[in-house]
């Protein structure tokens, strides 16, 4: 319910509107720095594609694509959590 409401609200909100940060999006943003002034051995993922990013999720949530922390933190959300992650990243929040 809590990610089909998030859901909702970013797809209901303006182009360049700034959605509120949706639960675990800071899990993310712990290691994938949201400064393009930042240099880091983890690659930034705002700005990407919203596909790409639903996918890369998916892939390390049910262990097809190796990594070191990303599978377990995948695996604290379920599907459509993800995806509004995806979709909240997809929007280039870069500074």
């Amino acid at each position: 319910m809590r990610a089909a409401v998030l859901a909702m609200a970013l797809a209901l909100a303006p182009a360049g509107a700034n959605a509120a940060e949706p639960p675990g999006a800071s899990a993310c943003s712990g290691c994938h720095t949201a400064s393009r002034a930042l240099d880091s051995a983890v690659p930034p993922i705002a700005g990407r594609p919203r596909d790409e990013l639903a996918a890369a999720l998916r892939a390390f949530r049910a262990n097809e694509r190796p990594s070191t922390v990303m599978g377990r933190l995948a695996r604290g959300f379920d599907l459509a959590e993800l995806d509004v992650l995806a979709a909240w990243f997809a929007a280039d929040r870069l500074r």
